[in-house]
């Protein structure tokens, strides 16, 4: 018999930190079956943290795709106000730059915004 009861707030802590380990460390596949068995795409850690934001932080490509192909919301800010966008411009990835860009992630959203991140750091050549 299988045991279909929700899951206490403990589980699902930890279930949520489990999925956001997975997000960093780029471990796509098996971040995607969790989305697979309900957790949702914009799940937000304690600090305000989505999947996406880490994933973008750490630079994990192919998990920011997946992410974004199951819908994620690039615009989510954390509890910092920090934005997608604005953390990969920090971190130097331009491939996740583009892909947000591409996803119409919002170039104002954030603070520092991912303009002002980008004029920080003289890449606003990123955003065009």
């Amino acid at each position: 018999m299988t045991n279909t009861s929700p899951l206490n707030d403990d589980q699902a802590a930890k279930v949520l930190a489990l999925a956001m380990d997975l997000a960093r460390e780029g471990k796509t596949e098996e971040l995607a079956e969790f989305l697979d068995h309900g957790l949702p795409v914009d799940a937000q850690d304690p600090d305000g943290n989505t999947l996406l934001m880490l994933a973008t932080y750490k630079g994990q490509g192919a998990t920011v795709t997946m992410l974004l192909g199951r819908g994620a919301n690039a615009d989510i800010r954390n509890g910092r106000d920090q934005s997608p966008l604005a953390g990969a411009l920090f971190k130097g990835e331009d491939a996740i730059v583009a892909q947000l860009v591409a996803a119409g992630a919002d170039l104002d959203a954030g603070t520092p915004s991912a303009r002002a991140t980008a004029a920080m750091f003289g890449r606003e050549h990123l955003l065009a």
